[in-house]
């Protein structure tokens, strides 16, 4: 199919593009990478009024250091952008991580990190690691800009917190302690494919090599990132065992998630998937964050 007809804007810089939003806040739609806007433009999906093009936006392309130690990142960063970016890999191991488990070289050579997470797609890598990483997201529209932590972002299946004429701007992920480790497992049909069931996971060490934070958080097993939380608070001020992550992983399979039947897989299966890839991140995880301690 071929999409519905639109009118095609090209702003020569944001405060245009809010000022256009603003005026036709439910009619138009960003298009980024359209790595996932244009198919459901040709499936008719999404029929935008008007396509607003913000490729020429380089003040929305870009990774540094903030002052705390942390990284701020332009929503109109590619894929492929932050996948080589030597910052990334040192102050935020879990994102580079997952950066190769995204589509296709062709997909992360175009596609963008604010659009996929402005997507929310619930098979999506980077909602789930965003949730992982503790990081926030600066939006902004014609009158104000606001944060929004990740875990408040993703609000359901393909939708988020962002109003119709606000634009996700930056994403901003808190500098990592000093005594963590992180892992990305996912498993597909092929590579490339939409993940059947994935997780991100986050562990911290303090004194004794007791744990102090865990993050564990599911992709594909709802209509969002999901917060494994029963199982995190197994985890939380004990020492780390391979018997305590084999059971914090059961847990979260069993007990955090409600996996859906469909055509791809059944729940029971997403269920085994989850506990399985649970184990092998929390274990993965705690290995690095004992190197780092």
């Amino acid at each position: 199919m071929k999409p519905a007809p639109f009118q095609y804007l090209v702003p020569k810089n944001l405060d245009e593009c809010l000022q256009f939003l603003y005026q036709h806040p439910e009619d138009a739609k960003i298009l980024a990478g359209g790595q996932s806007l244009i198919p459901t433009m040709n499936f008719r999906m999404a029929q935008p009024m008007y396509l607003v093009d913000i490729n020429n936006l380089q003040e929305l392309s870009y990774i540094r250091a903030d002052k705390s130690g942390g990284l701020q990142i332009g929503a109109l960063s590619r894929h492929y952008q932050v996948e080589h970016d030597a910052l990334i890999a040192q102050k935020a191991p879990l994102l580079h991580d997952v950066m190769p488990w995204i589509g296709h070289v062709q997909i992360r050579t175009r596609g963008t990190i604010g659009g996929s997470l402005v997507h929310s797609d619930p098979a999506a890598e980077l909602p789930a690691v965003m949730v992982a990483l503790n990081a926030k997201f600066k939006v902004k529209n014609k009158k104000k800009e606001r944060w929004i932590p990740a875990e408040q972002f993703f609000v359901s299946l393909f939708t988020t917190a962002l109003e119709h004429n606000e634009v996700l701007v930056e994403i901003a992920i808190p500098p990592m302690p000093a005594h963590a480790g992180s892992s990305f497992q996912e498993f597909s049909r092929r590579k490339g494919d939409f993940a059947l069931v994935g997780v991100a996971c986050l562990l911290v060490l303090g004194k004794g090599n007791v744990c102090d934070q865990a993050r564990l958080v599911y992709l594909g097993v709802g209509e969002g990132p999901i917060m494994a939380s029963q199982a995190c608070k197994t985890l939380i001020g004990k020492q780390l065992t391979p018997d305590l992550l084999q059971q914090a992983a059961k847990i979260a399979a069993q007990n955090d998630l409600t996996p859906p039947n469909d055509l791809h897989a059944s729940s029971a299966y997403r269920r085994h998937l989850a506990e399985v890839l649970g184990e092998q991140a929390l274990s993965q995880a705690l290995e690095r964050a004992e190197k780092n301690v």
